[in-house]
């Protein structure tokens, strides 16, 4: 693997979710592995978990971390070809993604979708970008429409708190006074689609994510009827796919409340707004894994950078 940019580079996710819980108890146990080794993390938006995260499983496997904002640190870049440059954009990604090359063995890359031009931002123009003409690996810190990470994360907090029968997982919708990117839902479909268990997605119609995502799973409109016997449910809010980017029902009906959810596992990514998305007596109480995911987080960044920092050798 030299780069990881989606949740379909991973080879085996029962292999890396062993891997990572294994590395959980033992985290330098390859801390060698990234001597003399430096990762650069760009951000082009703003992040709490994820640089954290990166930058600590880096250090655990002994590498060196370069930390970029790009957004108001670094040239605004231009990506496309033939590209008359006598506007905003001062540096093209053709130089740009060359000369990071030249200052680092693995780049990381956190750049969100603009939510106005659906083409634009299913074209991930900055990860691939990167991954075109950067000569090192690429690693996908959340982009225009995956993350790749957090579904990692998930992954492993899954397997970590599942019970022995085949476990019933719901990803509901939830409102939002803001446009939110589809990238933590679609990559959680795309994990969940390599995961034995049965899997729904609830939202209100019209709400519904990428059809190629989601084909062959089960979606269901009614969020009471999607919640019977459910084991975990994964709370997040997504912005209107086919009116892209608009917000077009902000339902507190859909909220997650400690009566909707039963006795099931709460799962949300964070940031999250309380009693907006869901109430303060779910993530307050002894069936949140919200705080356990974020931990989590490391191990996934983790057992990402060893697979390319082994391939390096």
């Amino acid at each position: 693997m030299k780069h990881y940019l989606s949740v379909n580079d991973i080879e085996s996710l029962p292999q890396w979710v062993d891997e990572a819980i294994k590395l959980k108890k033992d985290p330098y146990q390859f801390e060698d592995l990234g001597k003399h080794k430096t990762i650069c993390l760009l951000f082009f938006n703003n992040s709490l978990r994820t640089r954290l995260s990166t930058q600590k499983a880096a250090m655990y496997l002994g590498m060196e971390v370069m930390v970029m904002n790009f957004g108001n640190e670094g040239w605004a870049l231009e990506y496309g070809d033939g590209t008359v440059m006598d506007q905003g954009t001062s540096e093209h990604i053709k130089e740009a993604a060359q000369v990071v090359s030249q200052y680092c063995d693995i780049v990381a890359i956190r750049a969100f979708a603009g939510l106005q031009d659906k083409a634009k931002d299913e074209s991930e123009e900055v990860i691939n970008g990167f991954a075109k003409y950067a000569s090192i690996p690429v690693v996908n810190m959340e982009s225009s429409v995956g993350h790749p990470l957090q579904a990692l994360a998930d992954a492993i907090t899954l397997e970590e708190n599942k019970l022995d029968k085949k476990p019933k997982v719901v990803l509901s919708w939830a409102p939002h006074p803001k446009a939110l990117p589809h990238a933590v839902a679609n990559s959680f479909v795309e994990m969940m689609k390599l995961q034995d268990a049965e899997f729904v997605i609830t939202h209100p119609e019209g709400y519904e994510l990428n059809p190629a995502i989601t084909e062959g799973c089960t979606i269901e409109h009614d969020q009471d009827k999607a919640l019977e016997d459910a084991d975990f449910v994964y709370v997040k809010n997504w912005s209107n796919y086919t009116y892209y980017g608009q917000v077009l029902n902000k339902d507190t009906n859909w909220t997650m409340t400690e009566k909707k959810l039963g006795k099931a596992k709460f799962m949300h990514c964070l940031p999250v707004r309380r009693n907006m998305v869901v109430e303060d007596a779910v993530l307050d109480g002894n069936q949140s894994l919200v705080v356990e995911q974020s931990k989590n987080r490391i191990f996934s960044a983790q057992i990402v950078l060893k697979k390319i920092l082994e391939n390096l050798k």
